[in-house]
């Protein structure tokens, strides 16, 4: 009886040691250059309010979209009413792009970023296409 070992999920992968730190150290030369000339760091949250990501990338980019699933007592009581509707069972969103959340961003600390706001982002992004 053989058994396989697990796979990641199709469009993903696996990073082992020497990759990660192969990563990192382009990702460290990467930053460096980009505060050289100005920019400021800036990171995200994976995931997004669907309020925020849905009509951001058009009708095609909307499908492209991971819905995370309400969970716990939430999911438990849309689960029990009747009818359950998608909308019903999920709020949020794993982000496409960096796009809509920088706007996002600029939206919720206008006085906290500088007018010209240059900014870097190195972080993952999820579309839900086949490769």
């Amino acid at each position: 009886m053989s058994t396989k070992a697990p796979l990641p999920p199709t469009g993903t992968r696996d990073f082992l040691p020497d990759a990660v730190r192969r990563r990192r150290h382009v990702q460290g030369i990467i930053s460096r250059c980009f505060e050289r000339h100005g920019y400021e760091p800036l990171e995200t949250p994976a995931m997004e309010r669907l309020e925020v990501l849905l009509g951001k990338y058009g009708e095609e980019g909307d499908k492209l979209l991971f819905k995370v699933l309400h969970r716990g007592d939430k999911l438990k009581r849309v689960l029990e009413s009747s009818p359950v509707q998608e909308s019903d069972l999920t709020e949020l969103g794993l982000r496409y792009d960096l796009t809509v959340p920088l706007a996002r961003v600029a939206a919720n600390y206008p006085e906290q970023l500088t007018r010209v706001f240059k900014r870097y982002q190195i972080q993952p992004v999820w579309r839900a296409d086949r490769p």
